[in-house]
This record gives structure tokens, sequence and C-alpha cells, in this order.
């Protein structure tokens, strides 16, 4: 791609402006729907070619197109149409904050939801993973292979309870990526990351304590701090920075809150991604109380933006900060493989697991372990942001063509999940059941709260490539919204 740089661009643009008629005609088929959300566009020298116009030009073009938020370029990769404006919609508001401590409890509607992952005849959009599609299946079998082999007991054996040492140094070389600089003896090994954050809540809590979350969250966190005996403190989220810190501040005496448990980086289901000053601020402010604070960063290399966000842990000075990962949403969900760098609480960390799981999978340790090693991941993971991000689009551009224009959504820059706001009218998990009669799956705004606070939402996951099908379901969704 041409490498000019936007200063240099400037002074050498065409002074007739011919650009813009070029940028004109661009956006026009981007407002009237010849070009989709996610398509890419001629490289600049293609453009430069076709239209008779010179490089300058067809990069002023490019740029003028871009600061108008109509395009967006990805590094290494060129230009892709990002929004249609003819279509926008809102963003779903902040949470509500719930002004009481309340035990946790859940009811069925998670097993409505989840009662057949298996199932082909669902277009699954309540799944928050990638699609198998997307996952580098011929490279893991490879793995595997290689891991039975090169093991002298063909793997058969339990693993150091603390984890495959070679995929703890994998897991630890990636802590650069986010300004970290862990080492295997940092890392504790899991079965996936809801073990993690199940002991790590363990390890900081009893029974009765007050745990501060996000609202809304992943509803799985709710179900095991349910089994802990512990209460919730529901903090409001903004969807695009995450967690109210003013009113966690003045949550934490009132409360009298023991532990943090938030997903920093495209929190599911709606998406937010703390600011680094935001990060900074929290893990400051928890030190000085000395609360732990439970990171759940599952989704932190699912970012579709040129760098990985931090972590609370890349400021973390106190070993308070107890972090926790997976592989499961980025490259093997069924291998179950997770991990936590619990900082001061490991050696407890290491007791529970011991208490109550023993030892992890050995095999897929040593399979992921082999994988990493070989340098394909960082490969695989560029390929799956790139996927994830067109989906994003895609998947929002159909929101915004085929429901109602006072539906909400939230433009998440990682992860998997949109967050959909509806009329005050609709009830999701009404239109869970219904859209279940037309073969669709979508997770209802109920089980993301244990306040009650979202009827009138629900997650809708991109980890489906986009095809006709998708397209259709999501335009289903949307009739079934209208016609309520």
């Amino acid at each position: 791609m041409l490498t000019l740089t936007k200063k240099k661009a400037k002074k050498f643009a065409p002074r007739d402006h011919k650009y813009t008629t070029v940028a004109d005609r661009i956006g026009r088929l981007i407002e009237n729907g010849a070009m989709k959300v996610g398509d890419k566009l001629l490289s600049v020298r293609a453009l430069s070619k076709e239209q008779d116009i010179s490089l300058s030009t067809a990069f002023q073009a490019y740029y003028h197109l871009e600061a108008k938020g109509l395009i967006e370029a990805r590094p290494q990769s060129g230009y892709y149409v990002k929004f249609s404006p003819r279509h926008g919609l809102s963003l779903p508001k902040s949470s509500e904050p719930c002004d009481e401590v309340v035990p946790v409890t859940l009811d069925d509607i998670i097993s409505s939801v989840y009662h057949d992952l298996r199932s082909d005849k669902l277009i699954q959009f309540s799944m928050g993973a990638p699609d198998y599609s997307l996952l580098p299946i011929s490279k893991l079998n490879k793995s595997v292979v290689q891991a039975i082999r090169n093991s002298k007991d063909s793997c058969l054996n339990y693993e150091h309870v603390q984890g495959n040492p070679e995929l703890r140094k994998q897991i630890a070389r990636l802590s650069f990526n986010w300004g970290g600089a862990l080492s295997e003896e940092d890392i504790v090994v899991t079965a996936g990351c809801i073990e993690a954050l199940t002991h790590c809540l363990m390890a900081t809590t009893k029974a009765g304590d007050a745990v501060a979350i996000e609202s809304p969250t992943y509803f799985a966190i709710f179900r095991a701090m349910e089994n802990l005996g512990l209460k919730v403190v529901e903090v409001p989220t903004n969807p695009e920075t995450g967690v109210d810190l003013n009113y966690l501040e003045k949550a934490i005496p009132r409360f009298n809150i023991k532990a943090c448990l938030f997903v920093t980086n495209f929190n599911n289901p709606i998406g937010s991604c703390m600011p680094d000053e935001n990060k900074k601020r929290l893990v400051e402010m928890l030190a000085k109380k000395d609360i732990p604070m439970i990171e759940d960063d599952i989704y932190g290399e699912l970012y579709f933006g040129k760098k990985r966000p931090t972590t609370c842990k890349t400021y973390d000075k106190k070993g308070l900060v107890l972090q926790c990962g997976s592989f499961s949403k980025s490259l093997a969900p069924g291998y179950r493989i997770g991990w936590a760098a619990p900082g001061r609480f490991k050696e407890k960390f290491i007791r529970l697991k011991r208490m109550n799981s023993v030892s992890t999978n050995t095999l897929t340790q040593t399979a992921i372990a082999h994988f990493l090693q070989n340098g394909r991941y960082e490969l695989h993971l560029r390929h799956l942001r790139k996927n994830l991000h067109t989906q994003c689009l895609r998947y929002i551009q159909a929101v915004t063509e085929y429901f109602p224009e006072d539906t909400r959504i939230t433009r998440p820059q990682g992860g998997f999940a949109l967050w959909v706001e509806m009329d005050k009218k609709m009830d999701g998990y009404k239109l869970h059941k219904r859209a279940l009669k037309h073969n669709i799956g979508i997770a209802p705004g109920h089980i993301f709260s244990n306040s009650g606070q979202f009827p009138n939402y629900f997650r809708l996951s991109y980890g489906l490539p986009w095809s006709d099908r998708v397209e259709e379901g999501i335009k289903t969704l949307g009739e079934l919204v209208r016609k309520n």
C-alpha cells in the first residue's frame, strides 16, 4: 500500500480537488448499498489506474472518505467500507446503578438458550465463540499428533498441577503484547477461563462477601458467584468505556466490597473497552484499599485496531490483580484450556486447584504449547481478527437495515458480541422463544444481570461468518421485532 503520510498527501493534493469527485462517487456507492460494510476497496494503485488519476489523488480520495468515517484503513490489508451513514443507529444507553447488594439467583432462561449447542438447525447467534471454519483445524490436528509422538507416555499421565511448563512459558511471552513481563512461574493453567475465575474468587473472598461486577456481564460469572454464596454489586457500565469508576469509588465503602471482577477489554455482552487511563486509575484506587481485582481478559487478543489494548495487570504493582485468560475464544473452544496469573494469591490458587481438579488435560495443554511454540498463533490471530471485524461490521449493517429505527446497537472494537437495545415494550426472552421457532438462537438480556435491568435487550454474537443464511436470520429477527 502507498505509504504517503497524511501531511504529504495534503501537500501534494491536486488543486482542482479532483479527489473529491472520486470520493463522492465511492460515497454514493456505499450509501446506496452497492458497497456494503466490510467490503474491501481497490488498492491506492489500482484506484489510480482504474480512474486514470495520480497516486496522490487516489490517496487523498481515500483519506477524505476515512475522515468522514465511511471507510477505514486496516494495517497491512488495505481500505474497507466502515459504515453507511444512512443506516446509523444510536448506541445503547449506559446501564443504571442497582442500589442494593443482592444474592445471586439464576433461572431457567439460560437452559432454554443453551439447551442444544451442537444443533446444525439453529443459527447460533447466541454463541460467543468463533465458528469452527475460522479455526486452524489441520494445524491443530498436527500439533495433537506431535504432542503424542513427542511425549514419553503419549500424554496419558497427569500434568503438573501448575500446568505444562512449555505452555506456561508461551502464555508468559504473550504478556509482552499488553505491556507485561510475566514468567512461566507466574502462570497457572486451568480447565477454561471459568475455572480460573472461580478459583480467583475462592482465593480472595468468602461466602457472604460483596463483589463488584459490571452490569451487564457474562451470565456464567453469576453462576460461579451463586455457587460460592457471594453477593453482587452491579456497577453501571458505559457501552464504550466500560465501568463507571466514579460510582465504583463510592460503592466500595457503601457496600463493603471485598473484590472486583471485570472484563476490561471487550466486555461480554456490550463490547466495551476500558481506556488505558481508566485501567490505571482503577488499579490505583483498589490498591489504596488493598482490594483484589480479578480481570477476565479472555477477549484481549481479539482487537480490531492497530495494537492490543493494555490490561489492569499492566499497571499492577502490588500483585492484587489476578488476570485470567483462555484459548477458548481464540483457538480451540473444545480444548478447555485457560489460565490465571494470580499475583500474590498464587500459592492459595494452586492449593485450590489441587483440591478441586488436581490437573488439567495433558494432551490439549501439550498440543497448544506445540502450536504456540511454532509461531502459528499470531498468524492465526491476524486472520481471525480480520474476519471478526468484517463480520461485526456486516452484522451491524444488517441490524440497521432490518430492525426498527429506534433500535440501538453497540460498536465494539473487538470480541464477539453486539448488544442490541429494543423498544421498551419488547421482551428479549419472548423474542428468543419466537426466534427458536424459526431456528434462530439469541441470548436475551435477562441473563446478563441479576437485577432485571435488561428485559428489552439481547446479545447478538457475530462468530458465524457472513452468509445468506446469516443475513436471512437477522432479517427474520428484525421482522419479529417489527411485528410485536
